[in-house]
């Protein structure tokens, strides 16, 4: 078992530069990131938590500035050997970091990190190899971080996100999204005017219903597709509907009105993963049976 040595822990320690005021450029970068949930001008969003910042590390992502408070200054000794001497390394006062983070169960770390960011034809270049999401009015970032972590999952090729939805660089979609939102490959644009494009990448266009249209058992999910999301009071915009080729609910009680976004999308996906094995099972049941 391997042991951080005094002189290692030393060296660590020697990283971290003190910072006392609220008005040190990093602190009011840090502060603005999250306070928006948008990528700040250099294209930085902001993280927070041991498990956040090891995803975005494992995921490649660049680091600006990492910021620690005074009580758990211990974290760096884990944290800092897996990153670039380059990046700034901050200790702060608790109160100043409580005052720049804002979060239900600090840890005392947190991070400006370079995010990836992509273009509808990025999107849509990887659109062969597995369902593509757009998700349209989904303001809950909790539900847009679980579907995220569910695309991820269940082998989305790519993601659109509408109008109205939540940016994906806030901070409590990171979180849910357990890192996901690091490696998918994310365009925010505006629904309506990709319509075209999808149907010229060869995708067939399906939207999700609380009520109306094919069964999700009885509804054929195979092949390049596109399917659309929406929130759970309103759904997909009529408009978008009308342009769809497929419109798929899951059944489920009449008692309830409609699924949480987060839990329909997963269910869908699944569905999706399960119709593309079919298949390949298929082929290994007769091969079986030709032994």
């Amino acid at each position: 078992m391997n042991r951080t040595t005094p002189s290692h822990e030393k060296a660590i320690h020697g990283r971290l530069r003190r910072v006392e005021g609220r008005h040190n450029a990093l602190v009011k970068e840090l502060r603005t990131a999250f306070a928006h949930g948008e990528l700040t001008p250099d294209r930085c969003c902001a993280i927070e938590g041991m498990r956040i910042l090891e995803e975005a590390i494992r995921s490649g992502l660049k680091f600006k500035a990492v910021f620690f408070r005074v009580s758990a200054e211990n974290r760096a000794e884990r944290l800092l050997p897996q990153m670039a001497a380059h990046v700034d390394t901050l200790l702060l006062p608790d109160k100043l970091f409580a005052s720049a983070v804002p979060s239900e169960s600090p840890q005392g770390v947190a991070a400006l990190v370079r995010c990836k960011q992509f273009k509808l034809e990025d999107v849509l270049a990887k659109s062969q190899s597995g369902p593509l999401l757009a998700i349209t009015g989904v303001q809950d970032p909790g539900n847009l971080g679980t579907i995220l972590r569910s695309a991820e999952a269940f082998g989305v090729s790519g993601v659109l996100l509408g109008e109205g939805t939540v940016s994906p660089f806030n901070s409590k979609v990171i979180r849910a999204s357990a890192g996901s939102v690091f490696r998918l490959p994310i365009a925010q644009v505006k629904l309506e005017d990709t319509l075209g494009a999808l149907r010229e990448s060869g995708l067939r266009l399906i939207a999700t219903s609380s009520h109306k249209g094919t069964l999700l058992d009885q509804a054929t999910l195979t092949g390049p597709l596109a399917v659309f999301i929406g929130s759970e009071g309103a759904g997909v915009p009529r408009d978008l509907v009308a342009a769809m080729d497929e419109s798929v609910a899951i059944p489920h009680s009449p008692n309830v009105e409609s699924l949480n976004a987060g839990v329909a999308t997963s269910i869908i996906l699944y569905e999706i993963a399960r119709q593309k094995q079919l298949p390949q099972r298929h082929r290994v049941t007769e091969k079986s049976g030709n032994l």
